[in-house]
């Protein structure tokens, strides 16, 4: 599917960001695995979270959709999960999958995980490897990539450094470590999301410091703990950053964004826009479920290049290809470095930048861990641009759409339901249709 992208002048009004995906995957993970019911509002419906959804449906856990992002689940306990009598289909979710992996590693049971063309060529050894550690027995296609054979069992604790800033992996190990005996503690080189960190403390297990800077340890045997609770998820900061450029980068524009994560791990993309010198402010700031949250207001700006790495990557790691979008307008020269995890994402999204934003007229130079990008640029339309089936290209590539000087296409759109099901409606009626 082809989907067409008119310039437009500017962006006005108010809009309420769907549910943050990251946050939406481990409530439904944990809501499962604890005693009683749990109720969570502001889930988001997309095609990957739908898919951890289905997954523990095939494994017994009851499920109901109340009305629009609101869900009840019937959690199972620390043994209730049930063998699924089929293939767990992941589809295109790398979170279900790598965070299904660690907890199926420790269930009684044989499991199979895949899931689609683009899933399966995503490295999954940097999960294998220390679940392995821990006991596991886990096979997979030349011992890297999907499909998953998993025969759970019990498994051990852990002390383990993260030789790649992961928040999957991270995830993975902790779900293993709450079935063992012992626990698991681990060492991240950079802070990454720390989403499951806080769904834990909002499920009141304690997850800690040992001491020493970048550790983290989490007690064994604490499933038995979960108690079914009431969940609030806000608003996804990556789905929001499409907006935020947006309004940037076209004249006279403001939009307010309500409920948004603010999560410090994940808050990235307001460093960089503070570096730029973009126009925003934080209203209404408050917590839900050990989550910040607030309503970010924000107005056209005149950008300045900046340079974007290090420790900053892993905070907005999802953000830099609409990033980039924005460095094209910015005076001067952004350089992003130290983001070759780009590389293994639903597609090679560094290269899948350079080569759409080249055709739009952009200066932009492809690096191994990122790339150059020398604004501002009047970008070119009038031709139709490749998504590559990544979401979050497709949907930088529509902001890029708004600032064209003709109405541009971008093949394979369909991809945004994986991540925003309602982002091509969200900008239509901000943008008074398309």
């Amino acid at each position: 599917m082809v989907w067409q992208i008119k310039p437009l002048p500017s962006l006005k009004g108010a809009i309420t960001i769907p549910g943050d995906k990251s946050i939406s995957h481990r409530a439904v993970i944990f809501a499962a695995l604890a005693q009683g019911q749990t109720k969570i509002r502001g889930l988001l419906a997309s095609e990957d979270c739908l898919q951890t959804i289905k997954a523990f449906c095939q494994m017994g856990v009851k499920v109901e959709k109340n009305s629009a992002g609101e869900y009840l689940i019937d959690g199972v306990g620390q043994k209730g999960l049930q063998p699924p009598d089929q293939i767990i289909d992941c589809g295109n979710s790398g979170t279900t999958m790598r965070l299904m992996t660690g907890l199926l590693a420790a269930q009684s049971f044989y499991t199979v995980l895949t899931g689609d063309e683009s899933l399966r060529q995503r490295p999954m050894d940097r999960v294998i490897i220390p679940l392995r550690e821990m006991g596991a027995e886990i096979w997979a296609r030349k011992d890297n990539f999907a499909p998953l054979s998993i025969r759970g069992k019990g498994l051990k604790g852990i002390d383990y450094r993260l030789p790649v800033a992961s928040a999957q992996v991270k995830s993975a190990i902790l779900l293993a470590g709450l079935y063992t005996e012992d626990g698991v503690s681990l060492y991240e080189p950079c802070a990454t999301r720390d989403h499951t960190e806080r769904m834990l403390q909002a499920f009141n297990l304690e997850i800690r410091s040992n001491g020493k800077q970048g550790w983290l340890t989490l007690a064994g045997n604490s499933l038995e703990l979960l108690q079914g609770r009431a969940l609030d998820i806000p608003g996804d900061i990556s789905s929001a950053a499409y907006f935020l450029a947006g309004a940037l980068l076209t004249p006279d524009s403001s939009l307010r964004l309500v409920n948004v994560g603010i999560n410090p791990s994940r808050s990235g993309i307001l460093t960089v826009i503070t570096a730029m010198g973009g126009d925003f402010s934080l209203l209404n700031q408050r917590e839900k479920n050990c989550e910040p949250v607030a309503d970010i207001i924000v107005n056209s700006s005149k950008l300045q290049g900046t340079v974007i790495k290090g420790e900053l990557i892993p905070r907005l790691i999802d953000e830099i290809p609409i990033i980039a979008v924005m460095a094209s307008q910015a005076e001067g020269q952004t350089i992003i470095k130290d983001a070759a995890e780009l590389r293994v994402k639903e597609s090679n999204r560094i290269k899948a930048v350079v080569t759409e934003l080249s055709k739009m007229g952009v200066e932009i130079e492809e690096l191994p861990d990122g790339m150059i990008i020398n604004g501002p640029t009047r970008l070119k339309g009038g031709m139709v641009l490749n998504s590559y089936g990544d979401h979050r290209i497709a949907m930088s590539l529509a902001i890029a759409g708004l600032l064209a000087d003709q109405e541009i296409g971008i093949r394979e759109s369909e991809s945004i339901k994986t991540s925003f099901p309602d982002f091509q409606n969200i900008l239509g009626e901000i943008r008074g249709g398309s």
